[in-house]
């Protein structure tokens, strides 16, 4: 049965509603206001064959930092309602994802505490009508709700647009990884702890 988590969110400045699929095939409906935005979650979603639906109604008459912040909430909660009790998962991964010019790692721990580590030096403050510095609250937002600790390092890039699909890959890629079920544990919490 496949592992899934749907999330509603409505306040004063967005409406959204995600679900997210981790076992499937990477197939997406995106529609989160901001075209490049809708670029890089369906990379993310292609990449870590996630099947990722999203509806998103933002206040984008001021900007489109609410809808980026809640979009990674949103993500975020449905990636832990998916996860359930984190039975089996694989837990720990990295991914190194290129993009022509541009070299990207993301490191994550699937591990119930929230914490990112952002270094990504960018030449463009925005990518057509896309602020770049959106990209570390999604992934603030992301982290926070989900419960993972992340480190994300641009290692090399010239081009904004090609630094930031690759951070979205190496996300999908990683974060595919972390969820994948490890056959030698698949009844175990893993944690020492017994619980995440």
């Amino acid at each position: 049965m496949a592992r899934q988590g749907k999330v509603k969110r409505k306040t004063k400045e967005t409406d959204i509603e995600l679900t997210l699929v981790i076992e499937s095939k990477g197939e997406s409906t995106i529609s989160s206001g901001n075209g490049f935005m809708n670029h890089m979650l369906t990379l993310f979603a292609k990449h870590g064959l996630f099947n990722l639906n999203l509806s998103c109604r933002g206040d984008i008459d001021v900007d489109f930092h609410h809808s980026a912040e809640d979009i990674g909430i949103c993500l975020g909660e449905a990636l832990k309602k998916a996860l359930g009790d984190h039975k089996g998962i694989t837990r720990f991964s990295t991914a190194h994802i290129p993009m022509d010019e541009s070299l990207a790692r993301v490191s994550l721990d699937i591990s119930g505490r929230s914490n990112l580590v952002y270094s990504v030096e960018l030449i463009d403050r925005k990518v057509n009508d896309f602020e770049c510095d959106l990209v570390e609250d999604f992934f603030k937002a992301f982290t926070d709700a989900a419960g993972i600790t992340m480190h994300i390092d641009l290692i090399r890039g010239r081009n904004s647009h090609h630094s930031i699909e690759a951070v979205f890959k190496a996300f999908g890629r990683a974060l595919s990884e972390g969820c994948s079920i490890n056959t030698k544990a698949a009844d175990q919490i893993p944690s020492s702890k017994g619980v995440i």
